[in-house]
C-alpha cells in the first residue's frame, strides 16, 4: 500500500477519509461503489472496531437499552441496510439467557421485533454478526491504491477543497473531508467548532476476549456478558467503562467477565486461556453518532456510534455519501446530523 511519502506531488482525490474503522471504511466503501475516488488515511493496526464482536444486534441492543420506538426504528434501518452490502452475514438467532428475560421479551414485543422464548432464552432472529477483522482487511483491499497508511497530522482550505498533511509529509488534496478517526485529536488546522465538538467525545474502554474454546453455536447474552462463537473459537465480552482511554486489559475485568460468561454456559470458566483486547470507542451525550455535514464546506463527520458501530456502519455510510452528493436529508440524516451540538 502506498503512503503520502511516496508521493512527489500532492495526491489529488475526490474525498479523504481520516480514519479506518468500521464507520470510515463503510463510507469509503458506498462512495467507490458510487462512482468516487477515494483516499483512506490511517496509522493502521487494530483499531476499536476489530476489537468488537462484530454484533449486528438491532433487537438486543434495542431492548437492553430500553430505547423509544423512533430509536428502535432507527436500527431497524440500519440492518436492511446491511442485506445489499455485499458481506457475509452470520445468522441469527440470538439469545438472551438468565434473569430478565422476561422483561427482554416484552420489550422486544414492544418495540416491533421478532422474539420467541425457548426454555430458558429469549430468541431473535433479527441479530446476525459477521468477523469484523476479515470484513475490515476486505475493505481496506478493495481500495487498493486508495488505502494510505499514516497519521493525518495537518488539514488546511485550499481554494474549494482541502489538504491533508500525513506525519510522513504527504499531501492529499480533495473537494471533501470525512473525519472518522474515533476519539482521536482532530487534525490540526480543523475548524475550531469541530475540533471541539471532536474534543467533547466521551471514551468509553471495552475489554473483550477470545479463547480457542468453542463455548457456544448462537450469540448468548445476559447480565454482565455475552459470547459469540469467532473464528473457530468463543469471544467473551464486554466491558463498558466511561471515561477512560488506557489500552492495557485488566485481570480483574477479565475475571469478571468470564464468571458472567460461565453462568450463560453453564460451566466455570475461571482456569480458560483468554487473549483480552481492549478498545476505545467515543460516544455523545445522545448516544447517536455524529454523521454528516458539520456547516464547513466539504467537511463531514463519521463518529462516536457509541457500542453500536456495527450496525451503523453502512446506514452512516449511506448518509454521509447521501451527504456530500447533495441528496436530500433523510430521517436518519437529521438523527445524525452533528450540527445538532454546535
Amino acid at each position: 500500500m502506498p503512503s503520502p511519502a511516496s508521493v512527489s506531488a500532492p495526491l489529488s482525490t475526490d474525498v479523504v477519509i481520516v480514519g479506518a474503522g468500521v464507520l470510515g471504511l463503510c463510507t469509503a466503501v458506498t462512495l467507490k461503489r458510487r462512482g468516487h475516488r477515494v483516499a483512506v488515511i490511517d496509522p493502521g493496526g487494530r483499531n476499536a472496531s476489530a476489537v468488537a464482536a462484530g454484533m449486528i444486534a438491532p433487537a438486543l441492543e434495542a431492548a437492553l437499552d430500553d430505547v423509544t420506538p423512533e430509536r428502535a426504528a432507527l436500527f431497524r434501518s440500519a440492518r436492511r441496510v446491511w442485506d445489499d452490502f455485499g458481506v457475509d452475514l452470520e445468522p441469527g438467532p440470538a439469545a438472551w439467557r438468565g434473569p430478565g428475560g422476561e422483561a427482554v421479551a416484552a420489550r422486544l414485543k414492544a418495540l416491533g421485533f421478532a422474539v420467541r422464548v425457548e426454555g430458558a432464552d429469549v430468541l431473535t432472529p433479527e441479530d446476525v454478526r459477521i468477523e469484523p477483522e476479515t470484513v475490515l482487511a476486505a475493505w481496506r483491499e478493495d481500495l487498493q491504491e486508495g488505502w494510505i497508511q499514516d497519521t493525518a497530522r495537518q488539514m488546511e482550505r485550499v481554494g474549494e477543497g482541502w489538504r491533508v498533511t500525513g506525519a510522513d509529509g504527504g499531501v492529499i488534496e480533495a473537494p471533501f473531508v470525512v473525519l472518522a478517526s474515533g476519539t482521536a485529536t482532530a487534525p490540526g488546522g480543523s475548524p475550531r467548532a469541530v475540533a471541539g465538538l471532536i474534543q467533547q467525545l466521551q471514551p468509553i474502554r471495552g475489554q473483550i476476549g477470545w479463547t480457542a474454546e468453542r463455548l457456544s453455536d448462537r450469540v448468548m447474552r445476559g447480565e454482565g456478558a455475552y459470547v459469540a462463537p469467532s473464528q473457530g473459537g468463543t469471544l467473551i465480552g464486554a466491558s463498558m467503562e466511561a471515561g477512560r482511554r488506557d489500552l492495557e486489559p485488566e485481570a480483574e475485568t477479565g475475571q469478571r467477565l468470564l464468571a458472567a460468561a460461565g453462568r450463560l454456559v453453564g460451566r466455570d470458566l475461571s482456569g480458560t486461556a483468554m487473549d483480552w483486547r481492549v478498545g476505545i470507542r467515543g460516544s455523545t451525550i445522545d448516544g447517536l453518532p455524529l454523521a454528516g455535514a458539520t456547516g464547513e464546506a466539504g467537511l463531514f463527520l463519521a463518529l462516536a456510534p457509541r457500542r453500536n458501530g456495527w450496525l451503523l456502519g453502512p446506514l452512516i455510510g449511506q448518509v454521509v455519501a447521501d451527504g456530500i452528493e447533495g441528496r436530500a436529508t433523510s430521517v436518519e440524516a437529521a438523527a445524525f446530523d452533528p450540527r445538532r451540538f454546535f
